[in-house]
C-alpha cells in the first residue's frame, strides 16, 4: 500500500498517519509543510510517521505543520493507536509506542465494529525542573514566575510531559488574547526549544477549561499533552484533584495523575478519511 495515509482527529486536532516502510519518498521540512497545507496538500495539524522501534512495539515520529519535529503529542498518540488497531498492525488492545519524548503505553478502551473510538495513553511523568523542561529560570522550578511580553506581564508555570509547556492561569479565557500573545510566548528567549502555551481557568476541583497555542502549529482546538500539562500544574498548586476533566474548544479529556506524577489520559478519536497520495502530489513532494 505505497503512499497510503489515514487522516483522523482527536477532538478537532487532526493528524494523518504515514508508514515509513510504505513511502516512496523521505520527509523533510519543505515537503511536510506542503503535505500539511490545506490548499496544496492534505491539510493537517501534523504528520504521524510509523517507524521501526527496537525499544517498543511501534515507533512514532511526530511532525508539526511548520516542518519541525515534536517529542510527544497526546492527541497524536491516540490517533496513532487507533490507526495501529484499526488497520491490523496489532491484535492486542494494549501496546507500547516509542516517541522522542519517551516510551508510552496505549490502550484501546472502547471499540465499535472493530474500530477503536476511545483510547487511553500513559503519558509518562510530569517534570517541573526548570532545566529539564527546559526553561531559562533562576528558580529550581518555574512556578509563578513573571514573563514580560510586549505590553503584558504573565505569571507562568512550566512543566514537561515529554514536551515543554507554559501554563498561564486566568480568571477568564479569551481567544483573542491567546491569538495575540501565543506566538510571542512560544518563541520567547526563556524557552530554548520554544514552548507550548495554555491559558487555563479552574472551574472546580474536578474541571479545568483551557485554550491552546501549540508550538509549531499555532492556535488549536485540542491538545492531549497540553491537557496533561495543565492538569499537572493545577494539581501541583493544590487547585484541583488528581482525577479531573480538561475541557477545550474541541472537546474534553479525562486526566488521571498519581502520587508519583505519572499521567494517564483518555479521550475519543475518529477517522476522517483514508486513501493514497496522488501521483501529482507525490511529484510535488519529490521536487522539494
Amino acid at each position: 500500500m505505497q503512499n497510503f495515509f489515514v487522516k483522523s482527529h482527536g477532538l478537532g486536532n487532526d493528524y494523518f498517519v504515514l508508514d515509513e516502510a510504505g513511502l516512496s519518498f523521505s520527509l523533510n521540512e519543505k515537503n511536510i509543510q506542503l503535505l500539511c497545507d490545506v490548499h496544496y496538500g492534505i491539510g493537517s495539524d501534523g504528520i504521524l510517521l510509523k517507524v521501526a522501534s527496537s525499544e517498543a512495539d511501534f515507533g512514532l515520529r511526530i511532525y508539526n505543520p511548520d516542518g519541525s519535529e515534536a517529542e510527544k503529542s497526546g492527541n497524536g498518540l491516540r490517533i496513532f493507536a487507533k490507526y495501529l488497531y484499526d488497520y491490523g498492525h496489532t491484535s492486542g488492545k494494549v501496546f507500547t509506542i516509542e516517541t522522542l519524548g519517551g516510551i508510552v503505553t496505549a490502550e484501546v478502551s472502547k471499540e465499535t465494529d472493530g474500530k477503536a473510538n476511545l483510547v487511553k495513553v500513559d503519558m509518562g511523568k510530569a517534570i517541573f525542573g526548570s532545566h529539564q523542561v527546559p526553561v531559562v529560570c533562576d528558580e529550581p522550578e518555574c512556578m509563578d514566575i513573571p514573563l514580560n511580553i510586549v505590553d503584558e506581564t504573565f505569571m507562568i508555570n512550566c512543566v514537561s510531559v515529554g514536551n515543554p509547556h507554559c501554563v498561564i492561569l486566568c480568571d477568564k479565557l479569551s481567544k483573542s488574547e491567546i491569538l495575540k500573545y501565543g506566538s510571542e510566548i512560544e518563541n520567547h528567549p526563556m524557552f530554548p526549544n520554544r514552548i507550548n502555551v495554555q491559558f487555563a481557568k479552574v472551574v472546580s476541583r474536578g474541571e479545568v477549561e483551557i485554550l491552546i497555542w501549540e508550538r509549531g502549529a499555532g492556535y488549536t482546538l485540542a491538545s492531549g499533552s497540553s491537557s496533561c500539562a495543565v492538569a499537572a500544574v493545577v494539581v501541583k498548586k493544590g487547585l484541583a484533584d488528581r482525577n479531573l476533566t480538561v475541557r477545550m474548544p474541541g472537546g474534553a479529556l479525562r486526566i488521571d495523575i498519581d502520587e508519583a506524577w505519572n499521567i494517564r489520559m483518555e479521550g475519543e478519536v475518529k477517522e476522517i478519511v483514508s486513501g493514497y497520495l496522488s501521483n501529482e502530489l507525490v511529484a510535488d513532494v519529490l521536487y522539494l
